[in-house]
């Protein structure tokens, strides 16, 4: 069945009204019409009575079957973009969250600091959202992005090639609750979004993300703190001397982390929020700002 751009729109925003208020449904039925077509959004609007093919009209509504049982809209069109940089995304992958910013911008802004051509590693890499933000705006750094899964490093280095940022950026596999071997070498900064859900949270998740996301890449522990633990311990051996731990947590989290780092030789820099004025980031330095 063939329907006119318009039409296809109206009757996908008026379905997703089901489950998400109306800007919101306005904005995902444009997107699930874009990723069809291929066509930009300035472009469905100006073509809005024109017909589109059988094929796309499929499309669109298969795509809206999907979101209507609780799918991410990022796993629906199968990419999502952070820190201006389009990702593949699949269920191998956290999606990449704004709140993830937080840390990121304290990585970047180290960086920029940082003696030339830095080595920077972006350990529980996942989708390499973090690591390749780094890569874009440090222009001599290079990057590792590690990770246990190696689905999910297959993604990375897809991202890292769509984004041509190949050439300094290099995937390995890596697990933060183990020491690290001599191979992954020395870093003048560790940058992490670890799992950090507690066992109490995963019971309590959104559907959409309990079911669809990665347990691997959610769950921290009983008190969401294991891989703080673990990091703090094990790859402080991987940075070189007076080198940066950048981390993510989460709300709440903040003391407990902190804690650990210093318990570990670390002097806090830096505690920062994310763009919903919770508290979400810390930039510490192993052996104190002198080192």
């Amino acid at each position: 069945m063939v329907k006119q751009y318009g039409e296809l729109y109206l009757d996908t925003r008026r379905a997703l009204l089901a489950t998400e208020d109306p800007q919101t449904a306005g904005i995902m039925a444009r997107q699930l019409l874009c990723h069809a077509t291929g066509k930009t959004q300035e472009e469905i609007l100006a073509h809005r009575e024109l017909y589109a093919s059988g094929q796309a009209v499929e499309e669109v509504e298969a795509m809206l079957q999907r979101l209507l049982t609780g799918e991410p809209l990022a796993y629906v069109l199968g990419e999502w973009e952070f820190y201006g940089l389009p990702l593949k995304v699949t269920p191998d992958v956290l999606i990449p969250r704004d709140d993830t910013c937080a840390v990121t911008e304290l990585a970047i802004r180290q960086g920029l600091f940082l003696r030339q051509d830095p080595r920077v590693l972006d350990l529980c890499c996942g989708s390499g959202c973090i690591g390749l933000a780094v890569a874009s705006r440090v222009k001599d750094a290079k990057v590792t992005l590690a990770d246990l899964s190696r689905q999910a490093l297959t993604i990375a280095k897809e991202n890292a090639a769509r984004n041509k940022l190949s050439g300094r950026v290099r995937c390995v596999q890596a697990d933060a609750m183990q020491k690290p071997t001599a191979f992954l070498g020395k870093f003048d900064m560790i940058v992490s979004n670890p799992p950090y859900v507690t066992a109490q949270e995963m019971t309590e998740l959104p559907h959409s993300v309990r079911d669809f996301e990665p347990e691997m890449a959610l769950f921290g522990g009983e008190d969401g703190l294991d891989f703080y633990r673990a990091i703090a311990g094990n790859f402080t051996a991987a940075l070189k001397p007076g080198g940066y731990l950048c981390l993510e947590f989460g709300m709440g989290q903040g003391d407990a982390v902190c804690e650990i780092l210093e318990e570990n030789g670390y002097t806090i820099l830096e505690r920062t929020r994310d763009y919903n004025e919770r508290e979400r980031a810390v930039l510490a330095q192993y052996g104190g700002k002198e080192a």
